[in-house]
């Protein structure tokens, strides 16, 4: 059994608490909200312990679940690696890639310190119904829109909304970035609110993404065009599509549908796949997972070093949308 306390219980953090309270190798001791009226009433509804402050909270668990906003990551975070216990710590891993780095190399100091990274849509039924054996892209595009909500705006709709893609794409992939071209717009916030990037690999893959927090609809996909092959995710509808162009048809399957294409010469056949996926809560799975890890050294699926990738390149995506602005004056 697992002692674990919360820490953040907004909106997303009353989430958590819930699903902690489901998984029977986690004990919730208690969490710890810095606004006192939240504390107030998420004690009496949960039937928690409200603790007075973080670092009480820390000396009476085994790990702690970070939901508090990106900007106090990096010096929480910090304290429970120096206390030597376990963190699960919502994404953006950190707000800056000193703070990412710093939390890295304090971790791989301590190899039995467990550190998983709330990258929630690599649990999403969409992605765990594909093979990434499966996903070699030549080019990839995606769209990340989101009606606005003020939760999130205290960090760009980069470091918001496309870092899910970014951790995704950056996982499947697994290319060395080479170049990157971005711009973006401040609409509401002070920081990007709209933003396009379009990222190059070193292996030759280009990925096209874009990410809006003041949509007048929610969508969230992703598009994997290789040879021969197309795959769609959408994690907004957990839903996950293949198109496959063969040179010979394929036994009929349940859930594929096939259609003769006349080439010239040569009929060729395309094939419609739609494959059954699991139906999981995404978040419970993660946090599932997070235990696993901690008891039975389990892999880390989303680790500390992915997190960081991600920010890195979120950064670097940044700094182009700066100096694009500044060169329009």
């Amino acid at each position: 059994m697992i002692r674990i306390g919360l820490v953040g219980a907004g909106h997303l953090g009353k989430i958590h608490l819930k699903l902690l309270g489901e998984i029977p190798d986690f004990q919730v001791v208690g969490f710890f909200d810095q606004d006192p009226d939240v504390q107030a009433k998420v004690a009496e509804h949960y039937g928690l312990k409200a603790y007075p402050d973080f670092e009480t909270l820390l000396q009476d668990v085994d790990a702690i679940d970070l939901v508090v906003p990106t900007l106090h990551h990096h010096a929480m975070a910090k304290e429970v690696l120096e206390a030597g216990k376990h963190v699960f710590i919502e994404k953006p891993v950190t707000h800056t890639v000193a703070e990412a780095a710093d939390l890295l190399a304090m971790s791989e100091r301590a190899p039995h310190v467990v550190v998983q990274v709330g990258h929630v849509e690599r649990f999403n039924p969409a992605m765990l119904a594909i093979d990434p054996d499966r996903v070699k892209p030549v080019f990839v595009e995606g769209h990340r829109l989101a009606m606005y909500n003020p939760r999130g705006t205290d960090v760009s709709v980069i470091l918001d909304l496309m870092i899910h893609d970014l951790d995704i794409v950056l996982s499947l992939i697994q290319s060395p970035v080479t170049e990157i071209h971005a711009s973006g717009v401040a609409v509401i916030s002070d920081s990007p609110d709209i933003a396009n990037a379009r990222i190059q690999f070193a292996n030759g893959c280009v990925a096209n993404l874009t990410a809006s927090r003041i949509s007048i609809k929610n969508m969230r996909r992703l598009r994997f065009f290789q040879k021969n092959n197309y795959l769609a995710l959408d994690f907004l509808k957990k839903e996950t599509e293949f198109l496959t162009l063969s040179s010979a048809p394929v036994d009929p399957a349940p859930g594929i549908m096939q259609f003769p294409l006349e080439t010239g010469n040569q009929t060729k056949y395309l094939r419609y796949e739609k494959p059954e996926v699991e139906s999981v809560n995404a978040i419970k799975m993660e946090l599932e997972e997070f235990a696993k890890s901690i008891l039975h050294q389990a892999p880390v699926r989303v680790t500390l070093a992915d997190g960081v990738a991600a920010v890195e390149v979120a950064h670097q995506i940044l700094t182009k949308i700066d100096q694009g602005l500044a060169h329009l004056g």
